[in-house]
């Protein structure tokens, strides 16, 4: 023993190299309780693979000591090496004293590999030998949640709260919270969730948006404000406490928030559409153009920041712009064909007719199905003289919708001019 209470020492100095040559070089001569002492060292000392070639010499000598496996097992696990944990985990019986371990292990490795009912059938055997064991009823619950069966998570969950409303670091109101959350039962959710006594800035946020999908306004702007006061820097509630105020009507509120929280993440185009929005809404327009610009710097192909901008250019008649917002998106990669059919119209209110023409007919390929650009394409053609090409567009549109008696009779008088 005075050999590794050296490698201990050394290792406490931080001298690591000795620390292991001494233990390493002890070994041959250390009896079978030194030697299980060395392996829990290399255990301890992250030195798996050495701590396994130990081991399994012991348990060659000494194969009913199911220490010596249950410590083998937790080293493969550790190692990803789950199907060598499930065989020796496998070898645990009802008259084992770890029997009860191997079972709760074998369901993780099990779920883990995506063997779900044969977890299940593991922990059930176990709920078997402890009927009252919280750990195994919040086991079960926690896989049939992860599994997507929420109504059956919820006994479990119940069971497991009953005995122990805590378990690891982890207060079992919240996951039946989620759970009635999950099955759609909201009103049970939030008397799961007021008692959670922890105030963790995760658990409060998933309680106030609970309460915003329940339409509990009231309950999710208190709950988001105060998660703010303990965590200002909690970038993922102000967009939704910001959603929440609109909805109740306090829009001025809202945008508050909104301007708060860019200034907390500056990246969220989520965050600069909502304030852009909120903007207008109360006439502060360009204020509103420039943070759906922002979003749509950060995202170029955020379509309901581009279309907004597209929508209100048009509506203040600045034609110029989207002529300039939508070459500066193609020219980013961000081609659509509703992005060529908008740029025809705007040149064409720009009386920009070739430029307008070279657009159509870039659209064109591809919106030839749509009878409202067929119509606007057509017309523009006609205007421009090119009758031919009119008249097989209308064709085309026809197709299309023959019930169009009014274009119908448009192409036989433009026929009969000719």
């Amino acid at each position: 023993m005075e050999e590794i209470q050296k490698a201990v020492r050394l290792m406490d100095e931080h001298k690591t190299e000795e620390a292991i040559k001494t233990l390493t070089s002890y070994l041959p001569e250390a009896d079978e309780e030194e030697r299980f002492t060395i392996a829990e060292l290399y255990i301890q000392w992250g030195m798996l693979e050495e701590a396994k070639l130990v081991l399994h010499e012991l348990i060659q000598r000494y194969p009913k000591e199911q220490e010596l496996k249950v410590m083998m097992a937790e080293i493969h696990i550790d190692l990803d090496e789950d199907d060598e944990a499930i065989e020796i985990l496998n070898q645990f019986g009802p008259e084992d004293e770890d029997y009860l371990q191997a079972l709760v292990q074998l369901a993780d490795l099990y779920q883990a590999q995506g063997l779900y009912e044969v977890a299940e059938q593991k922990l059930l055997d176990a709920k078997q030998v402890e009927p009252n064991s919280s750990i195994i009823d919040f086991a079960l619950g926690e896989l049939a949640f992860s599994n997507g069966e929420y109504a059956k998570s919820i006994p479990y969950y119940e069971n497991a709260m009953h005995h122990e409303p805590v378990i690891g670091d982890i207060e079992v109101a919240t996951r039946l919270a989620e759970a009635f959350a999950a099955n759609g039962e909201f009103e049970q959710s939030l008397e799961m969730f007021q008692k959670v006594e922890e105030e963790n800035p995760d658990v409060m946020f998933r309680y106030g948006f609970v309460a915003y999908q329940a339409n509990r306004n009231d309950i999710a702007i208190k709950v988001w404000e105060n998660l703010i006061d303990k965590d200002p820097y909690y970038q993922s509630v102000y967009l939704h406490l910001a959603q929440a105020y609109e909805s109740e009507g306090m829009v001025q509120e809202a945008l508050a928030m909104a301007k708060t929280g860019l200034e907390k993440d500056e990246f969220n185009k989520e965050l600069y559409h909502l304030a852009a929005t909120l903007s207008h809404k109360q006439g502060y327009r360009e204020d509103g153009y420039q943070y759906m610009r922002e979003a749509v710097a950060l995202d170029p192909g955020y379509k309901e920041a581009v279309l907004f901008l597209i929508e209100n250019f048009k509506e203040d008649g600045n034609y110029d712009k989207v002529i300039e917002l939508i070459n500066e998106l193609i020219h980013l990669g961000e081609e659509d064909p509703n992005y060529y059919w908008e740029l025809a119209q705007a040149y064409e209110e720009e009386e920009q007719y070739k430029e307008a023409l070279e657009m159509y007919q870039k659209a064109y390929p591809t919106m030839k199905s749509d009878t409202d650009f067929l119509k606007a394409y057509g017309y523009f053609l006609v205007e421009e003289g090119r009758m031919k090409e009119a008249r097989q567009v209308f064709k085309e549109y026809l197709a299309i919708d023959p019930s169009d008696t009014e274009i119908e009779d448009f192409v036989e008088r433009l026929m009969q001019e000719e």
